[in-house]
């Protein structure tokens, strides 16, 4: 029962974290006093609300002392998300042209709390009720898109993005060295393949995304069953995606054309 009312009293102080970012939104500045009045709520929960968003810089106090502001923090998580949108719209023709090239589900992932989050889908001709991917976390050891996103990572960033590597088929990497070998080697050839490694009869190719400065930023992936993403069409299929991500590479800025 403790639990339930604290989970309660947890997300009736989120909503009202909210409605402080909202109200200062509206009004462009305000005193505790004031926001207090506006939530319906006393002024020393008002106060501890706002010294948690200020600690987080997502309000700052103005030149008056007591009076608060957005913080820079907002324009930090709107960038993030402006980035992501941008990501989406330079990619998705080229997503599209790379669906009608191989016939296959192509996908646009990022590296978002230690799994691939995907961010946009675009089904081929072959893909019969694809499985909508957009919005979820897949686990990065094994798929494509994970190793082609856990390869731009430095060994320090590399430890904090991985957790347990789960096994999910016979052919799932779950030990640390062999996957260090692997993500080497998706560096040196410049894509990843995930061959029956997250499910069996699934086959996925991956290349990455590179921004301006050639971070990799997203991934980009071309997955099909196994027996038409074969070793006969393999090739080919890695040639497109690798040629399709390095085009929305340069749409971001990456490398002169």
């Amino acid at each position: 029962m403790r639990n339930a009312v604290e989970a309660g009293g947890g997300v009736q102080s989120v909503d009202r974290a909210l409605s402080i970012l909202e109200v200062l939104a509206r009004t462009g500045e305000g005193g505790v006093t004031e926001i207090a009045a506006e939530l319906g709520v006393h002024k020393s929960t008002a106060f501890r609300l706002v010294a948690t968003l200020e600690s987080h810089r997502l309000v700052e106090q103005t030149g008056d002392r007591g009076r608060y502001r957005l913080g820079v923090g907002i324009l930090r998580l709107a960038g993030a998300t402006t980035a992501r949108l941008d990501l989406v719209q330079e990619a998705r023709p080229i997503c599209r042209q790379l669906a009608a090239d191989t016939g296959e589900t192509v996908n646009v992932a990022v590296l978002s709390d230690g799994s691939a989050l995907y961010l946009d889908q675009v089904a081929g001709s072959s893909a019969l009720q694809p499985h909508n991917w957009v919005g979820q976390h897949i686990p990065l050891h094994a798929t494509s898109n994970g190793k082609v996103l856990l390869s731009g990572l430095d060994d320090h960033q590399l430890d904090k993005a991985l957790g347990t590597l789960s096994n999910y088929t016979e052919h799932t990497i779950t030990r640390r060295a062999k996957l260090r070998e692997e993500l080497a080697r998706v560096r040196e050839q410049g894509h990843a393949l995930a061959i029956d490694e997250l499910e069996v009869g699934l086959t996925a190719v991956a290349a990455p995304v590179r921004n301006a400065h050639g971070d990799v930023v997203a991934s980009m992936s071309v997955s099909g069953p196994t027996f038409r993403l074969n070793a006969d069409r393999l090739d080919h299929v890695v040639a497109l995606t690798v040629a399709a991500a390095a085009e929305v590479s340069h749409r971001l800025g990456w490398g002169h054309r």
